[in-house]
């Protein structure tokens, strides 16, 4: 039986490629998060070791995101099913994987019986599981006869319930207490693409025009804020894009884009972005004013995509491979009028975008990320002029990260102002309707999870 694969959201020309084959492809990039790569890791290896062409790849990651983010259940149901440890682990994702496309829920949908025959499939076509096929129809099809396994996984295990790790839930459960389980719900669903608009090359309005000659509707939030923004009903490939490679557009979530507009550099003012890789907001700040920036990162690699940004759209910066909390190394002494300190962080809120960084994170790596934070922030602060901003932004929904680092700075330091700046933003998807209309949703425009603190230094 030969059953073909569906294409992924961004769909190259339509192949003959069985599912067996991206169920395998998939079991392997789980298995690799699973041992502690990331994703944007793991992917282009595993698609370099088997010559993957871009359908494969596509279909492989749409199928990865679904499986990651119903990992915590595929776990808990395939101990229910088989309490002993599964060798290989090959076997074991490939378990997880195929269990996931089971689920009732899931964005990737195929017939349970189609599921198991490619499973097995997959086992034949494997060496080193060509001895399981038995046991993988066996356990999957115990699973099919088993209609109130799913409920009574979750209802035993939080992880199962909410696809997150214990530590996660009850982070948040204790830091949104009327608004955590929305947080995990939203990290569940496939975000919406949103667009950056360069002004410097088409008006927003145009480019909404463009759009919709190439059939692609778009609507624009009416957040005075995210001025260059449009949302895309469908998520297309950036080729498919009208005027990507001449700089016309960038693809940067809603919550990213509110940096430069809170920041808000002048013409001429010096701008040090601080953490600057891979450059969506050091070219925003640029799009917006002609100052002078200077983007920092400690990444040689990830730096070559800012300059790589920069030169799509048209924009220039100087860029230093250094590490923003050594000034020493860097520093001329001329003090900046602004400062973008994007820092490292847990990065929880974008864990919908990237369904990896769940499974990946541990609860003693947040204090230590924090200290990194803290460290960056005492660096920077007296680099910058009396009268100058500092925007401090993570991409975190926890508070350690967010509003006890902002309120800590501000303890530490008599002449920071906190200025007015949305704090703590949490993820949010509006619920459209059949006819793909947000209006009655409470969520007025897609976003990711950021925090944002405004310092101004007194004079």
């Amino acid at each position: 039986m030969q059953v073909t694969s569906p294409t992924p959201p961004n769909p190259s020309p339509p192949n003959l490629r069985p599912l067996w084959r991206d169920l395998m492809a998939c079991a392997q990039l789980v298995g690799a998060v699973q041992d502690g790569a990331s994703l944007a890791t793991a992917l282009p290896q595993a698609a370099a070791r088997g010559k993957w062409d871009a359908a494969q790849r596509g279909a492989a990651q749409a199928l990865t995101f679904a499986v990651l983010r119903h990992l915590g259940t595929a776990r808990a149901a395939l101990s229910a099913l088989q309490p002993k440890a599964i060798h290989p682990p090959l076997l074991r994702d490939a378990l997880h994987t195929a269990l996931v496309l089971l689920l009732p829920d899931t964005a990737v949908q195929y017939a349970a019986h189609t599921v198991v025959n490619q499973a097995v499939e997959a086992c034949k076509r494997t060496p080193a599981l060509c001895h399981a096929g038995g046991f993988v129809n066996a356990v999957l099809r115990r699973f099919i006869a088993s209609p109130d396994l799913l409920s009574t996984v979750c209802a035993a295990s939080t992880e199962a319930r909410w696809n997150h790790p214990h530590w996660w839930v009850e982070t948040l459960r204790a830091a949104y207490p009327q608004r955590w389980e929305g947080v995990l719900d939203v990290a569940q669903r496939q975000p919406t693409m949103t667009l950056r608009v360069n002004t410097r090359r088409i008006s927003r309005a145009d480019y909404q025009t463009a759009l919709n000659a190439c059939g692609l509707h778009s609507v624009a939030p009416t957040d005075p804020l995210l001025d260059q923004a449009l949302m895309l009903q469908q998520p297309v490939a950036v080729e498919r894009l009208p005027g990507f490679a001449s700089g016309w557009v960038s693809v940067q979530d809603a919550a990213a884009q509110y940096a430069a507009a809170l920041l808000d550099a002048q013409p001429g003012q010096r701008v040090l972005d601080a953490c600057a890789a891979p450059g969506g907001k050091t070219a925003h700040l640029l799009e917006r004013a002609d100052c002078t920036v200077l983007a920092l990162d400690k990444d040689v690699q990830r730096l070559h995509r800012v300059d790589e940004t920069l030169r799509r759209l048209g924009l220039q910066a100087r860029t230093q491979a250094a590490d923003a909390a050594r000034p020493s190394d860097w520093w001329d002494g001329r003090h900046f009028d602004r400062i973008l300190l994007d820092a490292p962080c847990s990065a929880s809120g974008i864990s919908r975008r990237h369904p990896d960084i769940r499974w990946l994170r541990r609860a003693a790596d947040i204090p230590t990320l924090a200290a990194v934070q803290t460290a960056l922030l005492d660096a920077l602060w007296p680099l910058l002029q009396p009268g100058g901003k500092l925007l401090y932004v993570t991409c975190s929904v926890f508070p350690q990260e967010g509003t006890e680092q902002a309120a800590a700075f501000l303890a530490r330091h008599a002449d920071a102002i906190a200025s007015a700046a949305p704090g703590q933003l949490l993820p949010q998807e509006p619920q459209h309707s059949m006819d793909g209309n947000a209006a009655a949703s409470p969520a007025p425009h897609s976003q990711d999870g950021f925090f944002y603190a405004l310092f101004t230094k007194s004079s």
